[in-house]
């Protein structure tokens, strides 16, 4: 097996108990202020697609560290990875209605958050091996 495979698979077991971590966590909240009536089901289904969304969100973390690809490549790949479990995740749980309209501002706020995230971190990593090549 490919040693990205593996280590997507890896990455992926490790953190995946966070989706349902998190799940647990909003729906907490929520009840919290509100009444909340979710059925045994829609619970079950939000546990079950937040371990996904987490496993495939911490697996694709390997794809920038491919040294062979380009931040290109890596970008075409995480991204499209990453927009295809959140809006399943998103549509499944019924968070965002399965309205053209809702999924297109949705996909532009994604978009938006992507390349604001990627952007910070290339420049923060940028800033840090310029530094480091300053000490060398």
């Amino acid at each position: 097996m490919n040693k990205y495979v593996k280590e997507f698979c890896l990455r992926g077991l490790i953190f995946g108990g966070f989706g349902p971590i998190i799940v647990g966590i909003v729906y907490l909240c929520i009840s919290l202020s509100t009444e909340l009536a979710v059925s045994g089901t829609e619970f079950f289904s939000a546990i079950i697609s937040t371990y996904l969304l987490a496993f495939v969100h911490a697996g694709a973390s390997i794809f920038p560290q491919i040294e062979s690809w380009s931040i290109i490549k890596s970008i075409s790949v995480h991204f499209p990875t990453l927009y295809i479990a959140y809006t399943l995740c998103y549509l499944i749980n019924t968070w965002i209605p399965f309205d053209w309209k809702v999924v297109l501002i949705y996909t532009a706020i994604f978009i938006l958050v992507y390349l604001a995230i990627w952007v910070t971190v290339f420049t923060i990593t940028k800033r840090t091996t310029k530094n480091l090549n300053k000490r060398i």
